[in-house]
């Protein structure tokens, strides 16, 4: 059963966070996962969270899209977003 990574970003710094987009885009690639939707102007219909980015990706299993988060790449990539976006993301 496919399982989804959705992702709502606020994003700080976009050079900066470039670069971890690129990395990301390796563990996602690796673990096969597509990225369905991503909109740089999210309409926030509830909550207290502005996100300037909302991503959703899909993956054949959860295990598959737990897989990818828990990566040596991932982890990396994440590394590279620590002080240039503030993120909220859920595996589904």
């Amino acid at each position: 059963m496919a399982s989804y990574w959705v992702a709502q970003v606020e994003i700080l710094d976009m050079v900066e966070y470039k670069k971890y987009t690129a990395a990301a885009s390796v563990a996602i690639s690796k673990y096969n996962g597509i990225v369905l939707s991503r909109s740089d102007e999210p309409s926030m219909l509830e909550g207290d969270f502005n996100p300037t980015r909302s991503v959703i990706i899909e993956f054949s299993s959860k295990e598959d899209a737990l897989a990818c988060y828990q990566s040596k790449e991932y982890q990396r990539a994440k590394a590279l977003r620590k002080y240039v976006a503030r993120v909220e993301s859920w595996i589904m």
